[in-house]
């Protein structure tokens, strides 16, 4: 036999359960831009709900497994919505506002997440 015909086959490596100090993961940062702060936000935190700026191509399942890996909450919900970009005129030149994606969180009862602190 030929040492071709007698390969052994590689074992898969398991992936390591992140530890209870383990570092955050940057690429979570990359999905979860901002908080957003205005009123109507303000107004929806009464009733477990936090509203973040994510990425464009962030999915639910991305949001969620993201904002509970950050700030150590449970999600219950991701509703999802794009503003699309308006046209404004600065010094009388036209412009285009980009597209915003943003991510409505709401949290388990009983949870928080002070979003004054920032990312």
């Amino acid at each position: 036999m030929s040492t071709a015909e007698k390969k052994p086959a590689k074992a898969k490596k398991a992936k390591a359960a992140p530890k209870a100090g383990a570092a955050i993961d940057p690429s979570l940062y990359d999905i979860v831009l901002a908080p957003h702060i205005t009123e109507k936000a303000t107004m929806a935190s009464e009733h477990n709900q936090v509203v973040f700026r994510v990425a464009l191509k962030a999915t639910k399942p991305q949001i969620k497994q993201a904002v509970e890996a950050l700030f150590k909450v449970n999600v219950t919900s991701v509703n999802t919505l794009i503003t699309k970009g308006k046209t404004k005129r600065f010094r009388g030149r036209l412009g285009t506002r980009g597209d915003v994606k943003k991510a409505i969180v709401t949290l388990a009862a009983g949870q928080s997440i002070d979003v004054t602190t920032g990312l």
